[in-house]
């Protein structure tokens, strides 16, 4: 286990809104790790047909500020990496399949490994093209047919032998600037708030190689992934002043950063649900 890393679980909770949703034909599960790897990592997720549909799927991830990697378990040598977004992502994965995936809290996967976030921001990268070695025996004995409480078992073995004796670099201005922005839920004006003791040009060095991106971008994804936790989207109606709370300048404002975020407007989600 690596001590001296914040608790980003306490204050934020990663959602995809769809999880459990998907309708008959298709399946989304999630386990959480071993407690080790609790401030490390969020989630092991598999998403998969449970029979052929006789439509495209297209699978969407909305803004959440993690790093993934996911793999098919057809080809367990093809594993990709996806890096913090501040828009959603939409993929086609076609009538039959079954992914997994490991999801890493956020600043975690550069901070572990010494990959610059900035490399991984904003698409996905064939995991071998970052880390070639390191996960090149991270799935490849697995058995396709393994189940996924196997594969999830399997994650942690690996990640706790990866990370045993590991003693990463802490930054603590970048991760006290973390923790202020977690605390205030995103809704914070940055100049006046987000003082850690270094210039905004230190900071902003720090969030691109932590986080891919920058503090005000962060803070935006925090803000809307507190907003689905809380269920503000669904309060528009009963509430149309709420978006001032969440730290938004009108409803607009709101409106134009969730579907930037999420895919659609919050009355559609609404429609959704």
């Amino acid at each position: 286990m690596i001590r001296n890393i914040p608790d980003i679980r306490k204050n934020f909770t990663p959602l995809q809104p769809f999880a459990g949703q998907y309708g008959e034909g298709v399946c989304y599960n999630e386990l959480f790790p071993h407690h080790d790897l609790s401030g490390l990592i969020y989630c092991y997720w598999e998403l998969k047909t449970i029979a052929p549909l006789k439509t495209l799927f297209q699978y969407k991830v909305v803004a959440d500020a993690c790093t993934d990697i996911f793999f098919e378990t057809e080809n367990p040598e093809q594993l990709f990496v996806m890096g913090f977004s501040t828009g959603y992502t939409e993929f086609p994965l076609g009538y039959r399949f079954r992914y997994m995936g490991i999801r890493f809290l956020p600043s975690v996967f550069p901070l572990l490994f010494r990959v610059d976030g900035q490399e991984l921001a904003g698409k996905v990268t064939v995991l071998g093209d970052v880390l070639p070695g390191i996960f090149k025996s991270l799935v490849q004995y697995m058995p396709e047919t393994a189940s996924f409480t196997e594969y999830a078992c399997f994650f942690d073995a690996r990640f706790r032998e990866i990370t045993t004796g590991l003693m990463p670099a802490i930054d603590g201005r970048f991760f006290n600037a973390l923790d202020i922005i977690l605390r205030k839920r995103g809704g914070l004006r940055l100049q006046d708030e987000l003082d850690t003791g270094i210039s905004p040009r230190q900071l902003r060095r720090l969030f691109g190689f932590y986080m891919g991106s920058t503090p005000k971008a962060f803070s935006k994804v925090v803000r809307f992934q507190y907003g689905l936790q809380t269920g503000l989207a669904r309060s528009v109606g009963e509430d149309p002043m709420f978006f001032y709370d969440a730290g938004y300048y009108d409803q607009s404002h709101f409106i134009r950063e969730f579907r930037q975020m999420y895919g659609c407007t919050p009355a559609d989600v609404m429609k959704e649900k």
